[in-house]
């Protein structure tokens, strides 16, 4: 089975929704965030305020190389893995990409107790979200299909994505 890979912004429901996928269609769950805390024995948010963006987005291109190589993989990706043309081209290779979306409103509601999440360790996490949005929004727009979670239950959208694959392969 090729990869699929889900992408989007944090609380869309990318980790959850992976875990379904991968139990449902009997394949391994990979974290690319997990993997990265792993091998950097550090926690993302720890990995931006001591070594920077820039250090946390050249190990996830890396880690994201690699996954890419594999088949059989439910991968939930940061939500900023978008952001480079090549973790898109990669994860794209051996796999189908599925991006995760939800309206702003929802987005801050689920994640206004995220106090792990270094992008919105900021005074105004509103602002955050919706500027973050604006910027990312023609990266998620490279992936094969979309779902909007906003008011869907997470089988809902199991069941969506179940659909469009059966339809697509």
């Amino acid at each position: 089975m090729k990869n699929i890979a889900l992408v989007g912004f944090m609380g869309t429901g990318k980790t959850t929704i992976a875990c379904m996928l991968a139990e449902k269609f009997n394949a391994e769950f990979v974290d690319i965030d997990q993997l990265i805390e792993a091998r950097q024995q550090m926690r993302i948010v720890d990995i931006f305020a001591e070594k920077g963006e820039v250090f946390f987005r050249k190990i996830e291109k890396e880690v994201v190389a690699e996954i890419s190589l594999h088949q059989n993989k439910i991968i939930s990706c940061g939500g900023g893995v978008v952001l480079d043309v090549d973790n898109i081209a990669n994860l794209k290779q051996n796999g189908i990409v599925i991006c995760l979306q939800a309206n702003p409103e929802v987005i801050i509601e689920r994640t206004k107790d995220y106090a792990h999440r270094p992008l919105l360790n900021v005074p105004k996490p509103e602002e955050k979200i919706r500027e973050l949005l604006n910027i990312r929004e023609i990266y998620y727009a490279k992936a094969d299909y979309t779902v909007d979670t906003s008011s869907l239950s997470k089988m809902q959208v199991v069941d969506k994505i179940e659909s469009w694959l059966k339809a697509k392969l």
